[in-house]
């Protein structure tokens, strides 16, 4: 059980995390047309967290009350006993945050965004139609809700990379410079967690399809795929860079400044 739990809690830690980075947009996009749509992809990776962080919170809670335990049995020191899917978002600390670093990467510019975007956007999709086929009836449940509007983001994403890549030299040269910067936090997306070593879930699998769309989005934007980078990990097991402490030093602000606030 305790494997399941912090599984849901990757996937929600990963797509609020992303979603509290792309609502940075908001009022300061490029142009009126794209501040919305970033901001509307901000809202659709809130509510996959939002369904991620409700599934977990329910699994924590059942394990408390078949076993009698008092203890957590995986949501971390933040929070105890029973959860929410309000105090797993807002009362966990940085250490217990399960999501891969490539999320919590600075926006730099548009350029960065739209490739990171594309990036997790690609990896999701394929992840999410592995996982609607998988025996968790909850998750399944949710990745397939979720598959349409990831769809959307990976043709959104992707259309920006090809047009900045086969744009003009500094669009070109801006997107090169994110590639180099982002490339190195890929390699954590498949490499598995101990908890994701389970039936239902093989990194390796989509790790292929994975690289081959990727090259052929990169092909048309005129972009190289940087070879032999020492690729970083830990975020799925709680060792982040930097930048996830502002990131929830701004997040959970209300709620440790106001505690038990309500909208």
């Amino acid at each position: 059980m305790n494997s399941q739990i912090d599984y849901t809690l990757h996937l929600a830690d990963t797509t609020l995390i992303l979603s509290q980075r792309n609502s940075e947009w908001c009022g300061h996009g490029p142009i009126l047309e794209q501040d919305i749509a970033i901001t509307n992809i901000s809202l659709d990776l809130l509510g996959q967290s939002r369904n991620f962080y409700q599934y977990a919170a329910q699994l924590n809670n059942y394990t408390i009350k078949s076993t009698g335990s008092k203890a957590p049995s995986s949501p971390g020191e933040g929070v105890g006993g029973e959860v929410t899917e309000d105090s797993l978002a807002y009362l966990r600390k940085e250490r217990e945050f399960k999501n891969l670093l490539l999320v919590e990467q600075p926006n730099s510019d548009w350029a960065q965004t739209v490739l990171r975007q594309y990036l997790f956007s690609q990896y999701q999709y394929l992840l999410f139609e592995m996982l609607q086929q998988g025996d968790d009836e909850q998750l399944a449940a949710i990745t397939a809700k979720a598959l349409k509007e990831t769809k959307y983001h990976v043709r959104w994403s992707s259309e920006w990379v090809i047009r900045l890549g086969d744009g003009t030299e500094e669009s070109h040269s801006r997107i090169s410079k994110a590639v180099r910067e982002l490339w190195p936090y890929t390699g954590e997306m498949f490499i598995p967690a101990g908890y994701e070593i389970s039936p239902g879930i093989d990194l390796s699998s989509i790790k292929k399809e994975w690289d081959e769309k990727v090259k052929a989005v990169f092909e048309e934007a005129t972009l190289s795929i940087p070879e032999k980078v020492f690729m970083q990990s830990g975020g799925k097991k709680g060792t982040h860079t930097e930048h996830l402490g502002y990131i929830l030093t701004e997040l959970q602000y209300m709620q440790r400044a106001y505690p038990n606030s309500e909208w």
